[in-house]
């Protein structure tokens, strides 16, 4: 009779349950496959299909054909243990579980009617992820949706230009940025928020018994006067609208003022942080690199999320990470981090993915999704590295070395971007040679170039 190895011997022979004189069944009552005991005689591959089964149930009690692919993927989890405690305890399965109680066919427009929330978000993705929804660009098509529940206690007149302020002109300016962009980018919180700033502007109107066609430059004036932070700059988006809807005369915001760089990581405690993610191998292996990506390079925390297998490229001698058009070379250490993070299996178990999608170097929580540039933030500053600070620093040394459509080149910034830190850092170390040689007269001070 064929038993369940358990144990090993001193010898290491494998060894079954009888043979130690524990003789309990691992035989599933339910299925007849040994293993995986789990609860009343069953294997937990039974108990996860019956779970499965009561939480995806419709008004008939069965599964509907629209949700059998995500049935599969939960009951042929890589491990049932890990599913069977999410079914459990996720607050993600009260959503899923009322979708499937309601019978109604599952769209994007089904769940845009659900107030904005991360469980919403969690649920869509694995329904895309499942193949039972399409794809999209969800920064960009989830804003609708959470512009309908935003303007829900605003008067109509608000929602009426509301609407197609954004369908009309900021959407569609975003879709059409998205469809030529080499890389991802989040614009949902921007869009949002220039919504929200003109909506916040037709309610001042308001308290002022101003309309649209009424609208003066000295009251664009005290808009701006009026604000406590460079937020409310934002206005010049709904106006350059309203303006070619002849819905105001020409009006003019001020460009937002410049600000340089602020609170630059020293760098005495960039170069031991470094060291520290280089050689610490205390440290999670993604947040080695992450840290060192980020303490040396400086790319956006969305870029750095986004890294894939296909961005690192290996030769016999040498190995390159691509961040912009232009590959850049990795140190040793880094490099080694970086092949680690490509070749490991997946931390957490993976449900499995109709249509194919891109491996993460830093897969996140939900679904076929890298981590969030909020989950990355806060798992670097909680290993001491401020992402702001170091990329800051980073971006200033980098500048004070490479031209400017060099340092675009390979750090994916825009060139305007890329001009304007070269100019802070080249009149940063001017200062710096010049204080030099006040404190050291007798010293000669090198030419700068």
């Amino acid at each position: 009779m064929i038993q369940p190895v358990i144990a090993r011997g001193d010898d290491g022979t494998e060894v079954c349950g009888p043979c130690v004189g524990f003789a309990a069944d691992y035989t599933c009552k339910q299925c007849g496959r040994a293993g995986n005991p789990h609860s009343r005689g069953r294997c937990a591959r039974c108990v996860l299909a019956e779970r499965v089964n009561a939480l995806l149930a419709g008004p008939d009690g069965t599964v509907t054909p629209q949700m059998e692919p995500l049935a599969a993927a939960l009951t042929d989890a890589p491990s049932p243990f890990p599913a069977i405690q999410w079914i459990k305890e996720s607050p993600n399965t009260k959503l899923l579980a009322r979708l499937a109680a309601d019978g109604h066919v599952l769209s994007h427009e089904l769940l845009d009617e659900f107030p904005p929330s991360r469980n919403q978000r969690y649920i869509r993705q694995l329904l895309v992820h499942t193949g039972i929804l399409e794809e999209r660009h969800e920064d960009l098509e989830r804003i609708p949706g959470w512009l309908e529940h935003e303007i829900a206690d605003k008067s109509a007149a608000h929602a009426n230009l509301a609407r197609p302020f954004l369908h009309w002109f900021l959407l569609r300016r975003a879709r059409q940025r998205a469809a030529h962009r080499h890389h991802p980018a989040s614009a949902d919180r921007d869009l949002g928020r220039r919504v929200s700033v003109a909506l916040d502007f037709l309610a001042w109107m308001d308290q002022r018994d101003l309309v649209l066609a009424d609208l003066a430059q000295e009251h664009i004036d005290d808009w701006i006067a009026g604000a406590t932070s460079q937020r409310r700059y934002l206005i010049r988006y709904f106006l350059k609208w309203t303006t070619s809807r002849r819905l105001t005369r020409e009006l003019t915001v001020p460009s937002i003022p410049r600000q340089e760089p602020q609170d630059l990581l020293d760098e005495d405690d960039r170069w031991p942080l470094l060291q520290s993610c280089l050689t610490d191998d205390a440290l999670p292996a993604d947040i080695r690199a992450a840290g060192v990506i980020t303490l040396l390079f400086g790319p956006s925390t969305e870029r750095l999320c986004h890294l894939t297998p296909e961005h690192l490229k290996f030769d016999d001698k040498h190995a390159h990470l691509m961040l912009g058009r232009h590959p850049v070379l990795l140190p040793p250490r880094l490099a080694e981090l970086l092949r680690q993070l490509a070749e490991q299996p997946q931390l957490r178990p993976q449900l499995s993915r109709v249509r194919p999608g891109p491996r993460w170097l830093f897969p996140g929580m939900v679904p076929g999704k890298p981590i969030s540039t909020h989950g990355m933030t806060q798992k670097l500053n909680r290993y001491g590295i401020p992402v702001r600070t170091a990329r800051n620093a980073a971006l200033a040394a980098l500048a004070a070395d490479l031209p400017s459509p060099i340092l675009a080149d390979v750090t994916g910034m825009h060139r305007h971007t890329a001009l304007r830190w070269v100019a802070y850092a080249r009149r940063d170390w001017a200062e710096y040679v010049a204080a030099r040689a006040e404190d050291k007269p007798g010293d000669v001070v090198p030419a700068v170039d």
